[in-house]
């Protein structure tokens, strides 16, 4: 058992003796206690030292841990609380710790319709209470959709990653004609442009399925789960998104952006790896080391016509097709109602 264990159980257990209106208790008293206590959470023999204990009343009467209990010593040899109402259980904050807890419990309140949080709401509720702060509205507002279709599939799916179960889903993809059954097994939860995707290993390749595209979700009890293992900071290191391929290598991608706007993506890169390639009056020119993806073609055209990708040759013409696609669509267009 780690020393950081061991420490918590001695601090708990000399809590509970000094705040005992009902016995007293001398050092050597103290250290049994201690060590009964560690011998019945690991079941062997686990002495304490006088010296340990001795450390550990100091340490609980200092600020170190933000203790600062009332520990004396009275009838020259037995040990107490000299406030009797006392415990490192119930330690005060002051009003510096009060704002932080609020402005925690904030942003808490702001996921608590999710499905996943459902669960927080009396926790949100306890501290609400606790920290006066019931009537007080929110400063911070967190981008959120809670009528998004498939939230409702979170709880599962997260269990199933949690508990490492095989999944049946009902899948209907928008290019699909009919609904379909994928026996996946679940790695990890990604949410990307306020839209949520399950991260799961499919015939034994990695794929990405939306949840609003999931109809219904069974547990298959019989098949064997593969655990993957992924990191998700280092599985998506190298995409914008959420779509990562298994054989497509990271490519330089170079793109101008305009004066008026290079600002925000100096200020929100578009990827850990962008970095500055040069800068003039008309714009910036950025760099990116990244997968070409269906996602960063997106960000990409968001920008219209203040962003010009330079390289690759392949994404740079991709873009423009689209572009003249586009502009060809406005050209033709007609509304009903109008001359």
């Amino acid at each position: 058992m780690s020393s950081n264990k061991n420490a918590l159980i001695r601090y708990k257990t000399l809590d509970k003796c000094l705040k005992n209106k009902y016995r007293k208790y001398t050092l050597e008293d103290l250290i049994d206690e201690c060590s009964e206590a560690l011998f019945e959470f690991e079941g062997k023999e686990s002495y304490v030292s006088k010296r340990t204990v001795q450390l550990d009343l100091q340490n609980m009467r200092s600020e170190k841990f933000g203790y600062e209990a009332p520990i004396e010593v009275y009838d020259r040899k037995y040990y107490r609380y000299s406030d009797p109402d006392y415990s490192i259980h119930n330690i005060s904050v002051n009003e510096s710790d009060l704002k932080a807890m609020n402005n925690a419990v904030q942003i808490l309140k702001q996921f608590k319709d999710f499905s996943m949080f459902k669960e927080m709401n009396g926790v949100i509720q306890k501290l609400e209470d606790s920290i006066h702060a019931k009537n007080q509205k929110s400063i911070i507002h967190l981008d959120k959709n809670e009528q998004l279709k498939g939230l409702e599939h979170i709880d599962i799916l997260y269990e199933s990653i949690l508990n490492k179960k095989v999944l049946k889903i009902l899948y209907k993809s928008f290019t699909a004609r009919e609904s379909a059954v994928f026996t996946v097994h679940p790695q990890l939860l990604k949410e990307y442009n306020n839209r949520w995707f399950l991260i799961c290993l499919y015939k034994g390749s990695m794929y990405n399925l939306a949840l609003d595209r999931m109809e219904k979700i069974e547990t298959d009890e019989k098949a064997e789960y593969i655990d993957k293992d992924l990191d998700g900071d280092e599985y998506f290191k190298d995409i914008v998104g959420v779509t990562v391929s298994e054989t497509m290598k990271p490519k330089n991608v170079v793109f101008f952006v305009d004066s008026s706007n290079a600002p925000y993506v100096k200020t929100k890169p578009f990827h850990k790896s962008q970095e500055i390639v040069s800068e003039t009056e008309e714009g910036t020119v950025f760099k990116i080391c990244v997968q070409i993806n269906y996602e960063l073609e997106r960000l990409f055209l968001g920008f219209g016509d203040c962003l010009i990708v330079h390289k690759p040759r392949k994404l740079r013409l991709k873009l423009q097709d689209k572009f003249k696609a586009g502009n060809k669509n406005y050209e033709t267009l007609i509304i009903p109602g109008e001359d």
